[in-house]
This record gives C-alpha cells, sequence and structure tokens, in this order.
C-alpha cells in the first residue's frame, strides 16, 4: 500500500478531533482507587530456563478487580543492587511467550519486566496464561468491542489498570529502581505505555512503537483492517449507537492520556500503516504533554515500523535516560 495518509508536514500538525469527557481523570482516578484496595500481592518464582546469564521469574500480580496477572520479570544473572527498569506491553493478540523471547532488555544490563495481556495470547507468539474473568455485553469477535456499551464495562479498563498495577509490582522488586523506569510497547502495547504513561506520574520516560488505541474517531473510518475494523462491524449491526460508542472509546483514547503525560517520550510511526494510520499516531504523539519528545518515522513501512532498526534507536535512547 503506497502513502494514503496525511502528507508527512500536515502529520505534524495534525490534532485529533476526539472529544475529552469531562469526568476523564475522576473516571481513572476511582478506578486505579478500587484497584488498589486488593492487595498487590506480588509474587516472584524463580524459574530454571536454562539460561545462564539471565535470571527469569514468573510473577503473579493482582490486577483489576483482584484479579491475578502474569509477567516475567529478567534480571542480568549478576545483579546485585537495583537496576533501571524497562516495563514492556504486548501487541494485540500475543501473550508474554516464554522467557526466551524476551532477552534483549536484560542484555543490556537492565531489569526487564513484560506483562501478560489478560485474555489474549492466542494469536500469535508462544501463548498467554491470564485469564479475563469478567464478561460483558454482546461484542463483535475480538477484543474491541467487549464491554463497550458503557466506560465502567470495557475490556480496555481492565488492560490499563493491570498495565498500572504491573508497573507497581516490577517496582516492588528488591532489584528494580523504581525512579528510573521506562514503559515500552508495540502496537496495542504501545497503546497500553502511552495510557500508563498518562496515569503513572513518575516515570522515567516511555517509548510507544506504532501505536494502537489512539485517535478512534478516525481510526474507525480511516482503515478497514483490524482490529480497528472490529469497531466498524459492531456498528454495522448495531446501527444509531455510533455516539454512545464513541463516547465509551473517548476514556480510553491515547489521545486524552498523552496530554496528561509527564515523562519524556521517543514514539515510532509507518507512513504505509494500515493497521496503526500514522495520523493516528501523530495525534498522540503531537499531544504528548512532556516537552522532551521525539518520533522515528518510517516511510515505506507498514505496521512492522522500524523493526529491528526502531529496537536500536530505542536502545540508545534509553541509555540516555536510565
Amino acid at each position: 500500500m503506497a502513502l494514503f495518509d496525511l502528507p508527512l508536514d500536515e502529520l505534524r500538525e495534525y490534532r485529533s478531533a476526539s472529544t475529552e469527557p469531562e469526568d476523564f481523570d475522576g473516571f481513572w482516578s476511582k478506578t486505579l482507587q478500587e484497584a488498589r484496595e486488593h492487595d498487590l500481592d506480588a509474587r516472584f518464582e524463580p524459574v530454571d530456563t536454562g539460561l545462564t546469564e539471565v535470571r527469569v521469574y514468573d510473577v503473579t500480580f493482582a490486577g483489576f478487580g483482584g484479579h491475578p496477572v502474569k509477567g516475567w520479570l529478567t534480571l542480568p544473572a549478576g545483579a546485585g543492587e537495583p537496576l533501571p527498569l524497562v516495563v514492556e506491553f504486548i501487541g494485540y493478540g500475543g501473550g508474554r511467550g516464554l522467557p526466551h523471547q524476551h532477552l534483549l532488555w536484560a542484555a543490556s544490563g537492565r531489569a526487564h519486566f513484560v506483562m501478560d495481556t489478560r485474555g489474549q495470547g492466542s494469536a500469535w507468539g508462544a501463548g498467554g496464561d491470564t485469564p479475563d474473568p469478567v464478561g460483558g455485553a454482546p461484542a463483535y469477535p475480538g477484543f474491541m468491542t467487549r464491554g463497550i456499551d458503557a466506560p465502567e464495562n470495557y475490556y480496555y479498563r481492565r488492560v490499563f489498570t493491570d498495565a498500572v498495577r504491573a508497573v507497581e509490582a516490577a517496582r516492588s522488586h528488591p532489584l528494580t529502581d523504581a525512579a528510573r523506569t521506562v514503559a515500552v510497547g508495540g502496537s496495542q502495547g504501545g497503546g497500553i505505555a502511552i495510557a500508563v504513561g498518562g496515569l503513572v506520574p513518575d516515570l522515567a520516560g516511555i517509548a510507544p512503537d506504532v501505536p494502537f488505541l489512539c485517535d478512534y474517531p478516525r481510526a474507525a473510518t480511516l482503515t478497514d483492517r483490524h482490529p480497528y475494523r472490529e469497531i466498524g462491524l459492531y456498528l454495522k449491526t448495531h446501527r444509531g449507537r455510533t455516539e454512545g460508542i464513541l463516547r465509551t472509546l473517548s476514556y480510553f483514547d491515547g489521545v486524552h492520556f498523552a496530554s496528561r503525560g509527564t515523562a519524556p517520550a521517543l514514539f515510532s510511526a509507518a507512513l504505509e500503516d494500515q493497521t496503526c494510520p500514522p495520523s493516528t499516531v501523530f495525534a498522540a504523539f503531537n499531544a504528548w504533554a512532556h516537552d522532551d519528545k521525539a518520533i522515528e518515522v518510517y516511510d515505506f513501512n507498514d505496521h512492522e515500523g522500524g523493526g529491528p532498526f526502531q529496537e536500536a534507536a530505542k536502545l540508545r535512547w534509553v541509555a540516555s535516560r536510565i
């Protein structure tokens, strides 16, 4: 697919038309307060992986509703004092997989925590281990419309809450340095990282790649590629509900979390990306509130974005922050 979205000079000025709910802050404050009424109960069980240069822990902590959420914590084998911490979130449909799939950040001398995404882990990779015990109203197959009837019921309310608690769980380990914490992720993981960046006030940085879950009003009408297309297919059946659905989604729009960002940020976008169109990525980037921000742009790439080149860019960027 050739370039299909706005020209780059217009992307750099683009602003989303997504309407922020008046009670956005109150909604999230109440959500996180309710989650913190449950003991975090972070447990770190050593795992024999056969890897000699890292130590791996199978992690369980209490997320939304006190539900158990899984993760991996990977540390350099010789770690004896608190290390800078990278917390990573996974792309749509994937799970935490197996420990040997997550070695980049520990190899750079940092602690690395990867969160399993509740209810996901069956579309690619090596699987997930965290169920989503919450039901919901009728939804189009996938995750984008689960509980979309009301903000309180929406699937990503649970996921974003899990993500904030994941940061808290990772920081609770004695060999992680809470003051040097960066959140990263690609696609859905990038969208989750942006939400965390708006909800956790003391991060050292965030690095979302080709982020999903941003600028819903434009995304749902610009691309016919999944997962955003799930919204349109839901509304194809549930006629006349567009306004109410967009209201629900506005509580989970990366654009509104970005306007609350208090940490340096490194974004990336791909100009041929039909899954997360570049204008939706720039909508979040342009709204990011912290002055120290940059975006890597990959002209002729689709949703793979910069791939290993962006990994190298993140390694350099993270090294300058933590």
